[in-house]
C-alpha cells in the first residue's frame, strides 16, 4: 500500500530535526578565526563537510542545504521500507555527530537529552504513519 502524502512528509521531520540540530551545533562551535576567513580552522568530522568548509566560509551552509534536499527527496520517494531505514540512519548519524560536540562541551546528560529528543520525534512520526494507515 502506498503511503499518503501527509504520512510521507511527517516521516521526514525527525531526520530534518536531527540534521538541523547537528548543523547548528557545528556552526555555533566553529572558532572565531574560521568566521573571520581562516578556513584552515574549520572543525568538522564529516570529510565532505570538512572539504566544503575549508574551501569557502559558506561551505557548511551549502552542503547542509544540499543534504536536506537529499533527505527530503530520498525519504519521500524511496519505497517505504528503504525510506524508514534511510531516515532512521540519518537520525542516528546526526545524533552521533551532534553528540561529539555536545559531550565534550556540555557533558553526558545533554547528550542523553539530545538522543532522547531525536528518539521521541522519530517514534512520534512512526506513530503518525501507523495512525494514517488505519
Amino acid at each position: 500500500m502506498r503511503r499518503n502524502k501527509p504520512s510521507r512528509l511527517k516521516q521526514l521531520i525527525p531526520a530534518f530535526q536531527a540534521c538541523i540540530i547537528d548543523t547548528t551545533i557545528t556552526i555555533i562551535h566553529q572558532p572565531a578565526g574560521y568566521w573571520q576567513g581562516d578556513l584552515s580552522q574549520a572543525n568538522e568530522g564529516n570529510p565532505i563537510g570538512n572539504a566544503m568548509m575549508t574551501n569557502h566560509v559558506s561551505g557548511l551552509f551549502v552542503i547542509s542545504g544540499i543534504w536536506l534536499i537529499i533527505i527530503g527527496l530520498a525519504g519521500y520517494y524511496f519505497p517505504k521500507r528503504l525510506s524508514r531505514v534511510f531516515l532512521l540512519f540519518t537520525v542516528i548519524a546526526h545524533s552521533w555527530g551532534a553528540s561529539t560536540w555536545v559531550s565534550s562541551r556540555y557533558g553526558f546528560w545533554w547528550v542523553m537529552i539530545l538522543i532522547l529528543a531525536n528518539t521521541i520525534t522519530y517514534l512520534w512520526a512512526a506513530e503518525q504513519d501507523r495512525e494514517l494507515a488505519r
